[in-house]
């Protein structure tokens, strides 16, 4: 916007930035335009700073693009991995093998191998733009309050902010739950009739399961977030755009195992607090209470889905960085 502009330059003349005689404007001063662009990074409205490959280096701040670029990532990730994740679904729903799981799914029909699809690619593709859009936001104002504030601090904040606010898309999470489950195949005919039948239970039934999602989200945004960087920094540095893709893809895959071998037992309860439809609440310790009576007191049965799910995460993961990182390419280089 043109006022940011003009504003940003009352505020350098105040500060003695820019100074206008027979040697004209002082060199380095924002009206320099060798450092122009630099100068005016952060400001709402403005262009966001490119570096001499015409794209924003590791830790510079974005605009508005990124909740586009973050949803685009992710509407591609889940086209693609959806399949995987519904036979993991099935394992952590009822404790099926991945056999089993393949069977039941192969009985139910091509068709329905995508029933549900539409919440995930709703919900995951809001969920990725609220992420990375809301962590650029937040990092950009906690850095703007706080300028001394170090990396290792600014970054989770921002992260577990982002991670919050992604807590309001928790009715298509309670949706895309209701129905993958094949228990209910036959009372939900999609999504919008699901959500027309949910009301009779109440508004609270929408956000069912809200607290196991707030526990997730902030600190698996502050992992991915807090590491992503320096997971990038220890690979090969390489010019090849080929062996670039394949980094930008292995240092995704690597984050993703990682978060989700640490986060997994909570997806298991939250699909288990989520799959029950009307009647009671239950709290995190009741599910985890529950579940563990359901799988016989066996842990290896709760975890059941444990494989097939890093296996997904390494692909899933994988696919988003990759496509996050192309796509913010092309973005800001034009």
């Amino acid at each position: 916007m043109a006022t940011d502009g003009v504003w940003q330059m009352v505020i350098q003349i105040m500060q003695g930035n820019i100074e206008f005689g027979d040697e004209g404007i002082k060199k380095n001063s924002w009206l320099d335009p060798s450092v122009l662009s630099s100068q005016i990074h952060g400001i709402p409205g403005s262009p966001p700073p490119k570096n001499v490959y015409g794209t924003l280096s590791e830790d510079e701040e974005g605009d508005s693009r990124e909740y586009l670029i973050g949803m685009s990532a992710a509407f591609i990730n889940i086209l693609t991995t959806y399949p995987l994740y519904k036979v993991m679904f099935r394992q952590q729903l009822s404790g099926l093998t991945v056999g089993e799981s393949v069977i039941q799914l192969r009985q139910e029909g091509l068709i329905r191998l995508f029933r549900g699809v539409q919440p995930p690619l709703i919900q995951r593709s809001l969920n990725m733009g609220i992420m990375f859009g809301m962590y650029d936001q937040s990092k950009r104002l906690i850095k703007l309050a706080y300028p001394d504030c170090p990396t290792w601090t600014y970054r989770p904040a921002a992260a577990i902010m982002a991670g919050t606010v992604e807590a309001v898309l928790t009715p298509l999470e309670r949706i895309q739950t209701l129905l993958q489950d094949g228990r209910y195949n036959h009372k939900f005919r999609g999504t919008v009739h699901a959500f027309r039948e949910l009301r009779v239970y109440g508004f609270a039934e929408y956000y069912r399961g809200l607290t196991i999602i707030l526990m997730r989200n902030g600190p698996c945004n502050a992992v991915f977030f807090g590491l992503r960087h320096p997971v990038k920094n220890i690979m090969p540095q390489t010019t090849n755009e080929v062996f670039t893709l394949l980094e930008h893809f292995v240092s995704g895959a690597l984050l993703g195992t990682f978060i989700s071998i640490i986060f997994y037992p909570i997806q298991v309860l939250k699909v288990r607090m989520q799959a029950k439809l009307g009647g009671e609440f239950l709290s995190v310790s009741q599910a985890l209470l529950l579940l563990y009576q359901e799988r016989g007191g066996s842990l290896s049965r709760m975890c059941r889905g444990f494989h097939i799910n890093y296996m997904r995460s390494i692909l899933s993961w994988g696919i988003v960085n990759v496509s996050y990182e192309v796509l913010r390419k092309l973005v800001y280089s034009v």
